[in-house]
């Protein structure tokens, strides 16, 4: 009974209005990178388009098929990545594996939301869902600066 006690708070209030509430979920037009990324364990999918500007991000899209949490942290990362930079992604999602995978503090802002997601800790099967939205958008920043750079 513990165990779905805990779960029932893993999924609080707030993660569940984060999960109705994504924004950004329409696709761009011609970006400047395209990534898809998927959990194998859950099968979670992110698609994130991005378009970036004196190397931060100008416009981004994302196509969430997640859990709550997953779609949760999508959520937050669409919230705060307008005029992020590819070190403060990369940071973020350092941070966030981290901090689900070894009890590491939140990270920093703009990406602070996702203390949120801090409950999660206990739950490794979840963690990849989670990490997906900073991932996708991480790969898709490299491969935007690839393209202006070639």
């Amino acid at each position: 009974m513990s165990g779905e006690n805990d779960l029932i708070k893993l999924y609080s209030g707030r993660i569940l209005a984060l999960a109705a509430d994504i924004p950004h979920l329409d696709r761009l037009e011609n970006p400047d990178a395209t990534v898809k990324k998927r959990a194998p364990l859950c099968g979670s999918t992110v698609t994130v388009d991005l378009k970036v500007q004196d190397g931060r991000v100008s416009a981004f899209g994302q196509d969430v098929k997640a859990c709550a949490l997953g779609q949760a942290s999508a959520s937050l990362v669409g919230d705060a990545i307008i005029g992020a930079t590819r070190a403060q992604v990369e940071a973020a999602r350092d941070q966030l594996a981290a901090m689900l995978k070894k009890d590491g503090p939140a990270p920093d802002a703009p990406f602070d939301g996702l203390e949120v997601l801090m409950p999660a800790r206990d739950y490794k099967n979840r963690h990849a869902s989670i990490l997906l939205a900073l991932d996708a958008t991480a790969e898709a920043m490299a491969k935007a600066e690839q393209a202006h750079c070639a």
